[in-house]
């Protein structure tokens, strides 16, 4: 049974959100105390996180911000905040995927099923090498010139797809339908962010432009 911590402030939307879990096989773990969550999220070591953005102690940016230091819990905002700005800001913080309220329940049950999906645990040789770079998806971790850095599940899953498609031209059609089973889960932006922070990731390992564009046709390895 997946553990999913809700942090929501908000008690009509906390205990709508905890019912409908439930009701859906999973273990449903809400917030009320909002001064120490790095601490209960530490103890409960949840699947997955439904975060808001506006919260009493401090907003749901920081505190993505903060559990991406150390984890890689996924992460769906699920916010009333419906602006581009504020969207690409969470993604680019380590969101998984943001959802605005009023949601639509059927579309956010399928998006924590498919987010849930894409973080499942893969076998320890899961492993992919191409160009001095060596990606471990287990750990998830990249490596190159006796550098290591940490990767965000959407980060790997990227990756990992251009290099076991080294060589050929990737539309951005074809990797969003790849990773994410239906472009209807995320959108042109999304992809964007992942790639461009992705791209600043492998820079630090000295792997500068290892993930070309070509322009109009997609992304190269």
């Amino acid at each position: 049974m997946h553990k999913i911590m809700i942090i929501e402030d908000d008690p009509a939307v906390r205990e709508e959100l905890f019912l409908l879990l439930k009701n859906e096989g999973y273990h449903p773990i809400p917030i009320t105390a909002f001064h120490n969550i790095l601490q209960q999220v530490s103890v409960e070591s949840p699947d997955l996180i439904l975060l808001d953005l506006g919260l009493p102690s401090q907003d749901g940016l920081s505190l993505c911000a903060e559990l991406r230091r150390n984890s890689n819990i996924p992460i769906i905002f699920v916010t009333s905040h419906d602006s581009t700005a504020d969207e690409l800001m969470a993604l680019s913080m380590g969101g998984d995927d943001y959802i605005t309220k009023p949601y639509n329940i059927p579309l956010l049950l399928t998006r924590i099923k498919v987010v849930l999906r894409r973080s499942s645990p893969k076998s320890d040789s899961d492993s992919l090498e191409y160009n001095g770079l060596k990606l471990n998806s287990t750990k998830g971790t990249a490596s190159a010139n006796e550098m290591t850095i940490e990767l965000t599940r959407n980060e790997i899953q990227i990756l990992a797809y251009l290099m076991t498609h080294a060589g050929e031209i990737i539309s951005r059609t074809d990797l969003i339908e790849a990773l994410w089973d239906n472009k209807i889960y995320i959108d042109d932006n999304t992809l964007s962010v992942n790639i461009t922070r992705l791209r600043g990731k492998l820079d630090e390992l000295g792997l500068h432009d290892y993930i070309k564009t070509r322009r109009g046709l997609g992304y190269q390895i």
